[in-house]
């Protein structure tokens, strides 16, 4: 399926086979493909790039797309490694973090740093941690061959 150019997001770079890849849903997933391009939010002169995710109701592009300023990509993907790294020692506390430091990294960013932490102020905070391990514990084959692949890319680019 093809993705819109003709909506305020301008697709510049596409994944249009998204709905095929995409983890747990792969071959029928809503998401039928990815873009990169000039983003919605634009104003005359001033350019920025976006990340989309097109997601198809089966009739009609749907509203729950959604575009992310490509920085906001990348600090999700920092965000979510950070999530992983804590939950391969997790065991070790009774409520899978510890509950008198929920903090569980400061990644600097721009001159301050990014809080990773458990949220505390979740009033099911215990039972949904839970739930959360167990979730990443399932996806962690489809997790770790896109961790690996970026991995791959990022070495190849020399980072």
């Amino acid at each position: 399926m093809k993705i819109p150019t003709t909506l305020k997001h301008k697709p510049v770079i596409v994944s249009e086979n998204y709905d095929q890849v995409d983890g747990r849903l792969a071959g029928k997933s809503d998401a039928k493909g990815l873009s990169l391009g000039l983003a919605q939010w634009n104003d005359r002169g001033n350019v920025d790039i976006s990340a989309k995710v097109w997601r198809y109701t089966g009739e009609k592009w749907s509203r729950q797309s959604e575009e992310l300023p490509l920085h906001r990509v990348l600090d999700l993907s920092i965000l979510l490694c950070r999530s992983l790294a804590h939950f391969r020692d997790a065991y070790q506390h009774e409520h899978l973090y510890d509950e008198t430091n929920p903090i569980l990294d400061r990644v600097g960013l721009q001159g301050d740093a990014m809080t990773v932490a458990v949220c505390t102020d979740n009033d099911h905070i215990n039972e949904d941690i839970k739930l959360f391990h167990q979730a990443l514990s399932e996806d962690d084959e489809l997790i770790g061959e896109r961790l690996r692949t970026l991995s791959g890319i990022l070495k190849e680019m020399g980072y």
